[in-house]
């Protein structure tokens, strides 16, 4: 089980090193066109190979300048990586949009949709606990 506890210290030492390039290391003006949010990384278990997926708040012209940005300073990145981590082979850094926070925000707002809906249609029935607030209620 040590494998694995190294992959996940070395994804959380990856994670925490590219925040704070992304912040102060990368000199790319397309990386910092967008807010850019570190949702996850995956390391190979041979620490070869590692995929940050990463959230961006801007627009889908913002979005691909970032996402291109970061595949620029890719290799920038794994040279810092090698260096702050003093591994023997920094592994091969590819960035992914995450798109989960998007999807997210499109079913709330779909839920809300729905709900605002219904409320004008008056078709939302008393909740359970509003049920059993009243049935308390009588019992006092």
């Amino acid at each position: 089980m040590a494998p694995g506890r190294r992959v996940e210290r070395v994804a959380a030492l990856i994670r925490k090193e590219t925040s704070e390039l992304l912040i102060h290391g990368i000199r790319d003006e397309r990386v910092h066109q967008g807010l850019i949010s570190i949702t996850g990384v995956e390391v190979s278990g041979d620490l070869q190979h590692c995929k940050i997926f990463v959230s961006v708040l801007a627009d889908p012209e913002g979005k691909a300048q970032v996402m291109d940005g970061l595949q620029a300073a890719s290799s920038f990145l794994r040279g810092e990586l090698g260096r702050r981590l003093q591994m023997r082979r920094a592994p091969e850094v590819v960035f992914h949009l995450d798109r989960g926070l998007e999807k997210g925000a499109s079913v709330l707002g779909l839920l809300g949709n729905l709900e605002r809906e219904r409320q004008e249609r008056g078709e939302i029935p008393a909740s359970s606990d509003d049920a059993q607030d009243s049935h308390d209620d009588e019992r006092s």
